[in-house]
């Protein structure tokens, strides 16, 4: 089955107001850019993300956080983006802030069926306020719920016509779990090869969990965070 679309327009057709997205990556590895790119232009507006963090002022989802197309992030790290902070500050964003471990738990129960489970990270905290605690050999557990969404949109550095992913080293991070929990799974790729020549021993993203795959293009190597050693 060709799953290719055309371009990243065709790529999010019926991505409308007010869905849920879930957004690969970690800091700003293996974010899907040009997807991001992509919802900025089609002005898209009162989206709820589901990401590890929400970029930079000016890369990643800070493009979305800067032109108020975002109404809720639920994240779990969102120290390096002013914006973040001003917004939610002020009120004009919603955001239910999660234990990493825990949000990326809560992605792959999404996309593996399983409702709900429990964990014992944020017991005593307010992360556990209004949620099912329970004991399990004399320790104490919250029950934390599955998270899915309309739309995936992760970002490969392989891909196949099948849809079939391969991500690079630590760019791979949140985008496997967030692939299976969407409804619709877009993958952006580095390259996109003929199927039967990825290694199917090296496949991490099955593509029966991807519905639109295309190839991105100008992809931007950022570091967010450069630390340099003086010379002696």
């Amino acid at each position: 089955m060709n799953k290719t679309v055309a371009n990243v327009d065709a790529a999010l057709d019926g991505l409308t107001d007010g869905m849920t997205l879930m957004v690969g990556g970690f800091g700003l590895c293996g974010i899907p850019e040009n997807l991001i790119a992509g919802l900025v232009r089609k002005g898209v507006k009162g989206l709820t993300c589901i990401s590890n963090n929400a970029g930079v002022d000016d890369f990643g989802l800070g493009l979305l956080l800067k032109t108020k197309q975002i109404r809720k992030m639920i994240s779990s790290y969102v120290g390096e983006n002013a914006e973040f902070e001003r917004q939610m500050l002020s009120g004009e964003l919603e955001v239910d802030l999660i234990p990493q471990g825990t949000l990326a738990e809560r992605c792959r129960a999404g996309g593996a069926g399983i409702p709900a489970f429990f964990t014992s990270a944020g017991y005593g905290t307010e992360v556990a306020e209004g949620k099912e605690t329970r004991a399990f050999d004399g320790k104490m557990y919250v029950m934390e719920r599955w998270l899915r969404a309309d739309f995936s949109l992760v970002k490969a550095w392989k891909g196949d016509a099948e849809g079939n992913l391969v991500y690079r080293h630590t760019a791979r991070n949140f985008n496997p779990m967030m692939a299976m929990a969407g409804t619709i799974t877009i993958a952006e790729v580095e390259e996109l090869v003929t199927p039967g020549t990825l290694d199917p021993d090296e496949i991490h993203t099955p593509g029966i969990f991807v519905q639109r795959i295309f190839q991105g293009a100008a992809y931007e190597k950022r570091i967010e965070q450069r630390t340099v050693r003086q010379r002696a």
